[in-house]
Formats: structure tokens, sequence, C-alpha cells
């Protein structure tokens, strides 16, 4: 328990300074004792967001993290880190508002001090075109996963290993996710569907971009593909992942509040347990002992891939994606327990019958 627990160290420290800002924050804005208990209720109920939305992160950064090198590992835990909490959590909302209001970064950042709400309903408007940009990457990382013709183990092994197969088919995680695209396009308002498709194509050719830069590496030396391949183009890929996990957590923050320093504050807790998280399965050796683990985590990033498609058309409430996403990785590791049992009593059985031959 200890063990597990020292992994978390670093995320308490950031809930102790996010719970300050929050209270800091509550005073500023209220002047009473009663608006910095609201303030802080509602950073932890982000916080608690953000973790439940965000647990199939940690499990797939997890599958990434261990085959990077300590170097690399490194960097992301605290590069990744300043990255996740400050870039994805404060500045990407106001990169979007300023892109979607045409105005310039200075102008979004008042809009979210001084004018909150028009801040919260610009971001808002975006959403269709988060949904198609995040749920495109989400799908082709789900896809690549199950569409793999050498992947051996397989969870539901009716479906998985059908899809293992269709694998042998160039390209088919591309054109599957581009007639998605194209069927939710003629489902969004017709005056949206042209920057769906846009946002579409681009979720495509960011993931074609991050999933290249490793196959460009691989044309170095022997020596250094092994260290850039598990490094940089690593890097990006989690950072990617990381942002399109996070357009949910951001855009559903609004229904608590419209303070952007206080969605951060929030978020960045919970961003911050996410990565500790990833490090305790790493260093636990998780995906060894639990043996259908990373299937239930890309299941679940499908399933949040066809729900940010879904939201695009229909509200889609945060708690169910949530839910979705813990059931799946619930299941995969009752599966994983299920599996292991019935190995070891395998093993007990042969070991009794070559007892019994007296060998």
């Amino acid at each position: 328990m200890h063990g597990a627990l020292r992994h978390f160290k670093g995320s308490f420290v950031v809930t102790l300074l996010g719970l300050g800002l929050g209270a800091a924050l509550g005073w500023h804005q209220h002047h009473s004792a009663a608006g910095v208990g609201a303030t802080v209720f509602i950073v932890a109920v982000l916080a608690v967001l953000e973790i439940s939305i965000s647990f199939d992160n940690a499990v797939v950064n997890a599958t990434v993290l261990r085959t990077m090198t300590p170097v690399w590992r490194h960097r992301f835990l605290t590069w990744g880190i300043a990255i996740a909490v400050f870039g994805m959590r404060l500045v990407f909302p106001l990169v979007v508002v300023s892109a979607v209001a045409h105005v310039g970064p200075y102008e979004a950042l008042r809009l979210a001090v001084v004018e909150p709400e028009e801040y919260a309903r610009i971001l808002e408007s975006a959403h269709h075109l988060l949904g198609a940009f995040g749920g495109t990457f989400l799908g082709l990382v789900c896809l690549r996963f199950f569409f793999d013709a050498e992947k051996e183990v397989h969870w539901i092994v009716q479906v998985e290993g059908r899809l293992a197969k269709l694998g042998r088919i160039h390209a088919i995680e591309l054109g599957l996710m581009l007639l998605v695209v194209l069927a939710f396009s003629r489902l969004v308002p017709v005056v949206e569907d042209h920057a769906f498709l846009a946002a579409g194509v681009l979720g495509i050719v960011t993931y074609i971009g991050v999933d290249g830069i490793g196959a460009v590496m691989e044309l170095r030396s022997e020596e250094t593909q092994a260290v850039v391949r598990a490094g940089l183009a690593s890097f990006l890929y989690l950072e990617v992942l990381d942002a399109t996990f996070s357009f949910d957590g951001v855009i559903g923050a609004f229904a608590l509040t419209s303070d952007l320093f206080v969605i951060a504050a929030g978020l960045g807790i919970g961003a911050m347990f996410v990565r500790s998280l990833t490090v305790m399965l790493v260093e636990q050796e998780a995906f060894d002992a639990f043996r259908y683990l990373e299937h239930g985590a890309f299941w679940a990033i499908g399933a949040l891939a066809l729900m940010m498609f879904v939201g695009t058309v229909v509200h889609v409430p945060e708690v169910v994606t949530a839910l979705v996403g813990a059931v799946l990785i619930g299941l995969s590791l009752w599966s994983s327990m299920r599996y292991r049992t019935r190995a070891e009593q395998a093993r007990v059985e042969a070991r009794r019958e070559a007892l019994g031959r007296g060998e």
C-alpha cells in the first residue's frame, strides 16, 4: 500500500496548491467564507471529473510509457505534466476561443477574465469541431490496436480475432475512419458540415504525422533507432493523446463554472493524478499481471471516440463517458484475474499429474 501511495506524493502537493488557488480565487471574487467554500468545492469536483474521464487515458499512457527510455520517460513526466496542466487546461481553450472568434490571444484572455459567459459560449460553439478532431484521432488509435494482424492475445476473441485478420488489409483503419467522419458530417447542421469534415481530416493528418515521425526515425542507424522511436515519437504521441482526452473535460467543466482559472486548477489536479496513476501502472508492471488490461483501455478509447462523434449530434453527459470507460476497464481487469486464476489452477493440476506419474 505504501509503495503505491509514493507515486501520488506529487499529486497530493498539487492538490493542496490547487485547492489553495481555489480558495484565493473564491475570496477575491466573493469576499466571504461561503464563496471560498463554494469555489474550493467546484475545484474538487472538477478534479474528480477529470480523473474519472481520463482513467483510461492513464492506462493507454502506461502502455506507451513502458516502452520509452528512462530519459524520455523522465521528460514526459516533467515537461509532459507542464504541458498537460498549463497547456491543455489553460492555454489550449484560449487558443480555441481565439481561432473560433477570430480574435487575438490577449482578447481571448480578456474574455475569459472579464466576460466568462461569452468565453464559455464561444468555446462551446467549437464542440463539434473538437468532437470531429478528437473522435477521429482516438478512433484511429483504437482501430490501429485491433487491426493488428500480428496481435496474438485477444480479450473478446470472437470480435478481436476477426479484426486482427482484417488488419492484413493495408490502411483499413484510415478508410473506415473516413467513412465515419463522412457519415457524421451528414448528421450535423448543414452550416457546420464542411468545418466538421475539415476537423476530421485534420485529426487523420495529425495521427499520420505523429505516427510518421516514428517511421522516419526508423531510417536512421540501427543504434539510434530504438531510442528515437521510444523517445520523441512516443512523447508527441502521448501529448496528442492527452489533448484529445482532455476535450470533454475542458468543455464539460463549463457546466460547473465559467471561470478559466478555477477550471485550470481543478483539471490540473486531475491531470496530475492521471500522471501518477500512469507511473504506478508502469512501475508495478500491471500489464504483466493483468493480461487484458490493455485491451480494455483500447475498447474504452473506441467508446470515447464514438461518444465524441455522437456528442456532435446530441448531448452526451460526461458521467456516461466516464462510466463507459470505467466499466470496460473494470471488466478487462476481472477477465484478467479469472485468466490468472485458471492458469494457476492448470499449473497446480499439471504438477499433481506429474507427481502422480512419479516424475
